[in-house]
């Protein structure tokens, strides 16, 4: 079990960071741009208990960030999730998403910039296809649409479906609305490769939403015929919880859907982080996916937000979004149990296969009460031999931890921002730190994409292993020993 200490020793890399469309609706696409300029890293301080001062970045000397590319207008709202192929990374914002070639990681470059608000514009890419999520409710469904109340019959929430062959010019083809919207979407290929399946999560719903009403403990299956996408349409809602979910209490979330899943495909398995359960899932059946086991924490998690396998899938690892992304909780009077993530063990064959808890991983540093700061998106690094992942924890920037001992997860790198303010609360920080081919991708809610290179023997490994497609909540197998 990890111990939160008070603000460590550091003796690390300081370095002072520089202050510094969608065609259907509007072109918004935009000329090539270089990355921001970075300064060079200063000389390593006197060891110092100091939290970093406003904007000043600290780290391991095994991390190091080698881009950053600023937010613009109108593309200067939140910044989401981050998708991959080949040379280009995916971003989204709650405006609409970007596109950066980073075939040359230590400059992107900015491809097209579509404008498409409707948060959180998660985001995830097949072939030709992207996919985005609208979870706020909207009054219709294209990217000109305005806020609308959920109250109102007519608003839309869902999935927008653009056409990506022409990465400089992205088409939006087609909208599908589900229950309750798309706060999150894991896509999960067909068996027959001819289709894809989105699987939608959504949560909150209301006696006064005429499209989001209670008990709602289901997901919304949308299956996209790969040739004709436009076809695209809900094709299920499986319940979950046919014998309902937690009911809630005074420090934990009651279960009204799912946050999010992530998908195992050649393994035929999803984990489902939905409020207040964590679900095993066989998704065999990729239309009629069935829960084999059901964890809570009525403890130490109040909102179970995401989770990653291991390679093997005979871990997995759920996060704790305490506070909901808004709040400081990386300090001493929070602890070390709370807000953190929590890694099971999966045992057994078939539907009987369980998890069973061994430890609790969170940062080892305090942070500043003025700093957003709890667990959020990671993704696996492809080590042979070792389960290793990179995570996001908002303000609390981006740790590399090993947890093949999964009740002794082990940081062994790190990287971050200080607070955005010094006085006053300012929520930022980075929402994904992702693992793609050789380096660490991290979409910053306001600082916009970062780039950082990890230089450690503990994971040279993963340099052997090249990815053509990575949607991080549909995860990839990589060769093991």
């Amino acid at each position: 079990m990890i111990r939160l200490h008070k603000p460590r020793l550091r003796q690390l890399r300081v370095v002072a960071l520089a202050t510094t469309g969608l065609l259907v609706a509007s072109a918004l696409v935009a000329p090539a741009s270089n990355a921001q300029a970075l300064p060079q890293a200063a000389p390593a301080p006197a060891l110092t208990n100091e939290i970093p001062g406003v904007d000043e970045i600290v780290s391991s000397p095994n991390l190091r960030q080698i881009a950053n590319v600023p937010k613009v207008a109108p593309l200067d709202a939140t910044n989401s999730d981050i998708a991959f192929q080949g040379k280009y990374a995916f971003a989204g914002n709650y405006n609409g998403f970007v596109i950066y070639d980073i075939s040359r990681p230590s400059a992107p470059t900015v491809k097209a910039r579509v404008l498409c608000p409707g948060s959180q514009n998660d985001i995830s890419v097949h072939g030709d296809l992207l996919f985005l999520s609208t979870d706020s409710s909207r009054s219709d469904d294209s990217c000109s649409s305005t806020p609308q109340g959920a109250d109102v019959k007519g608003s839309w929430e869902g999935i927008k479906v653009f056409d990506i062959k022409d990465k400089a010019n992205p088409r939006y083809i087609k909208s599908v609305e589900t229950a309750c919207g798309s706060h999150t979407h894991t896509l999960v290929p067909g068996k027959d490769r001819k289709a894809v399946y989105l699987y939608v999560s959504s949560y909150s719903p209301r006696a006064e939403f005429p499209d989001c009403q209670p008990p709602h403990d289901s997901i919304s299956i949308i299956k996209v015929p790969v040739k004709k996408p436009t076809d695209a349409a809900v094709v299920a809602t499986p319940n979950l919880f046919p014998d309902g979910g937690f009911p809630g209490s005074g420090t934990g979330s009651a279960t009204t859907g799912c946050h999010d899943i992530t998908a195992y495909p050649s393994k035929d398995l999803a984990a489902g982080a939905c409020m207040g359960d964590g679900i095993l899932l066989d998704i065999k059946n990729r239309e009629a996916p069935r829960v084999i086991n059901r964890v809570r924490d009525e403890v130490n998690f109040a909102f179970w937000h995401s989770a990653t396998f291991n390679n093997s899938g005979t871990k997995v690892i759920f996060t704790d979004e305490l506070g909901g992304g808004g709040a400081a909780t990386c300090n001493e009077a929070i602890g070390p149990n709370r807000g953190a993530d929590a890694i099971y063990d999966v045992t057994g064959r078939g539907d009987a296969r369980t998890m069973t808890f061994r430890s609790y991983y969170k940062i080892p540093r305090a942070n500043a009460d003025t700093e957003n700061c709890v667990a959020h998106n990671g993704s696996l690094i492809p080590v042979l031999g070792k389960d290793i992942m990179v995570q996001a924890w908002y303000q609390g920037g981006i740790s590399v931890f090993d947890f093949t001992d999964s009740a002794n997860p082990k940081e062994i790198a790190f990287w971050e921002r200080g607070p955005l303010s010094a006085d006053t609360f300012v929520g930022g920080g980075t929402w994904s730190a992702y693992y793609y081919n050789g380096h660490i991708y991290s979409n910053d809610m306001v600082k916009g994409l970062d780039v950082l290179e990890l230089n450690d023997w503990r994971t040279w490994t993963a340099k052997l292993t090249r990815y053509q497609e990575l949607n991080v909540q549909t995860q990839p197998s990589y060769l093991g020993w």
